[in-house]
C-alpha cells in the first residue's frame, strides 16, 4: 500500500510540474504576417536556370550543402542568403562574357525549400536588387520545422499568411500519442530565442479557431508526447 501511495504521489508531483512548465511558458502571440515578403534560396533548394533562346544552358541546378551552385558556364556561384531576381543577375554577369545580352529567369522550386518564385533581369539594365528587409538569411532559416509527434516530421517552405493550421495540414496532423496543448514554437525576437506555447488540441480537436496564429520563418514547432 505505501509503494501504491508513493507511486500517485510521484505521478500528481510529475504532473504539477509539468502544469507548471506549461503555464509559466507564455502562449505565442498572433504576430502580424511578414510584409513585403522575399524568399531567399538556401541550401537544399533546386533552381531552374533559364536562358532565354539558349535551352542548351538552361536547366535545373541544386543548391549545394556550401550555399553555391554550379551551371553550364557558370562553375561555382553563391546563391544562399539572396533573393530569385539577385541569383538571376548574378548569372547574368557570368554568362555575359559568353552570350550577348543574356535574359535569365530563375524559379526555385522543389528540393527542401518547395518556393515558387520567378524572377527575371537584363544583365545591360540598371534595375536594382528588390531584397525585402523582411528576409531571414542562412541555412534553413526561410524554413519552419516541426519536430516531435506528427505524422510526417519536415522542414516546411515559408510563404505568406502561412498559419498554425496550415503546418499541422502540411505534416498530416498529430500522431495518437501527442500533447498538442503543450506544443512550442520556438523564435527569435530581437536576436534573443524564446519559446512559446500553442494549443494544437484546441485547434484542430475542438475547432477554436483563436488557437490558430501566425508563424514566422525560422519558427521550430515541437509537439511532446502525452503523459500517460
Amino acid at each position: 500500500m505505501k509503494l501504491v501511495n508513493h507511486l500517485l504521489a510521484g505521478s500528481i508531483t510529475i504532473c504539477a510540474m509539468a502544469f507548471e512548465g506549461c503555464a509559466s511558458t507564455p502562449l505565442a502571440p498572433n504576430v502580424e504576417p511578414l510584409t513585403n515578403y522575399t524568399y531567399l534560396i538556401g541550401p537544399g533548394d533546386n533552381i531552374e536556370m533559364f536562358v532565354w533562346g539558349n535551352p542548351e544552358i538552361s536547366r535545373m541546378v541544386p543548391v549545394r550543402p556550401d550555399g553555391k551552385i554550379s551551371a553550364p558556364l557558370i562553375e561555382e556561384l553563391p546563391a544562399s542568403g539572396k533573393t530569385p531576381y539577385q541569383v538571376a543577375r548574378d548569372i547574368e554577369k557570368e554568362l555575359v562574357k559568353y552570350i550577348r545580352n543574356p535574359l535569365v529567369t530563375v524559379i526555385v522550386g522543389g528540393g527542401t525549400g518547395g518556393g515558387n518564385s520567378s524572377y527575371s533581369t537584363n544583365a545591360g539594365s540598371s534595375v536594382g536588387s528588390t531584397a525585402s528587409s523582411g528576409g531571414f538569411v542562412g541555412p534553413y532559416s526561410e524554413q519552419i520545422r516541426v519536430l516531435g509527434q506528427v505524422s510526417r516530421p519536415q522542414a516546411i517552405a515559408y510563404r505568406e499568411n502561412m498559419s498554425l493550421l496550415d503546418l499541422m495540414i502540411q505534416v498530416g496532423g498529430m500522431t495518437q500519442f501527442a500533447a498538442g496543448n503543450r506544443a512550442t514554437i520556438t523564435r527569435k525576437v530581437n536576436g534573443v530565442q524564446q519559446e512559446f506555447r500553442v494549443r494544437i488540441e484546441d485547434l484542430i480537436e475542438d475547432g477554436d479557431i483563436t488557437a490558430n496564429v501566425n508563424v514566422l520563418p525560422g519558427d521550430i514547432l515541437i509537439i511532446p508526447e502525452a503523459y500517460f
